[in-house]
């Protein structure tokens, strides 16, 4: 019989495969929201699980009959505001043009930047700007994934110029906790970096396939190196071998099921699989995310809202955990 022939395999959306710098992405694109909140938030990665829900889906063929939902639990402790960044908008954009520290930081704070000894500047002092942002920090202490250093990032916030101001005078130095972003309901962008892998062949890292018995060399091996292949050089489309994961990724619209802050609710007998007992706020959020367990992922305003989501989160009639 022929042979089937197939397209190439392996998306090249994606390209090229750099692998991350570091273990939580940077956000470069932000919602346009004219309430004035933080955009963003940060939380831990416990891990996965069921649940059984009222359908409340408009145009659903099960609409009101209970149905299963595969969610991600996400522990959520508070982030705190280490101090106010003014951006002003220049011939290749937004730069950074002064920024005003908190008076009192936590020590933990100091395994990850260096901290200023005295706070000269004064936000009276500074008028000429166009953007304000926050630069938060996580507080990994108060989970129970042994980790002490934070990670620290940038949250825009909504609002017009004045009131962004205001509003980050009155949270520097002090905690923004998850109910103070977002609500029940709505959708999130999350921004995580995802497993690493290690070295694979071509044929898992690009999906390419396995090729007949009677191959010549190899089975696992693409069967063309490209169209040009001489003089040392290879066409960068041709798959091979080489590090797989831990790649930035984003993904949009994730439903917003629950945040809970009543911790018996979730914790199970013996505590989660390779993460333990939940100690902070937690969200429920629907489908999987990015990246193995305890590692942070980034929670954002969506920047293109899905419309055929419902605005408000369903009945949760049951949720299976081993007790």
């Amino acid at each position: 019989m022929p042979t089937t022939r197939v397209p190439r395999r392996g998306s090249l959306q994606f390209w090229p495969r750099k692998r991350a710098k570091r273990i939580y992405p940077r956000v470069r694109c932000w919602a346009d929201i004219k309430e004035v909140r933080p955009l963003g938030f940060a939380g831990y990665k416990v891990g996965m699980t069921h649940i059984i829900v009222a359908d409340n889906r408009k145009n659903s063929l099960t609409k009101g009959e209970d149905i299963s939902y595969p969610i991600t639990i996400i522990e959520c402790p508070p982030i705190k505001a280490a101090s106010i960044r003014f951006y002003k908008n220049k011939t290749d954009g937004l730069k950074l043009v002064s920024e005003v520290f908190a008076a009192d930081l936590d020590k933990e704070l100091e395994r990850k930047i260096i901290l200023p000894k005295k706070v000269n500047k004064k936000i009276d002092d500074i008028k000429d700007y166009n953007d304000i942002r926050l630069l938060v920090y996580t507080q990994p202490k108060l989970t129970g994934i042994g980790k002490k250093k934070p990670e620290i990032f940038e949250v825009a916030i909504g609002g017009t110029k004045e009131e962004k101001l205001k509003f980050a005078q009155e949270k520097l130095g002090k905690e923004i906790t998850i109910k103070d972003v977002f609500k029940e309901g709505q959708q999130l962008d999350i921004h995580s970096v995802t497993k690493g892998k290690g070295f694979q062949g071509p044929m898992r890292r690009f999906g390419i396939g396995l090729r007949s018995h009677k191959s010549e060399k190899a089975k696992r091996n693409p069967g063309s190196l490209g169209a040009w292949c001489g003089q040392g050089h290879m066409m960068w489309r041709v798959a091979h071998a080489g590090k797989m994961g831990y790649h930035t990724r984003t993904e949009y619209n994730k439903w917003l099921i629950k945040i809970g802050d009543k911790i018996e609710e979730i914790n199970q007998r013996g505590g989660f699989l390779n993460y333990g007992n939940i100690k902070n706020t937690y969200i429920l959020v629907k489908g999987s995310t990015g990246g193995p367990i305890k590692r942070i992922v980034r929670l954002n305003y969506p920047i293109k809202e899905n419309q055929r989501i419902p605005k408000e989160a369903p009945i949760i009639q049951y949720i299976s955990l081993r007790k």
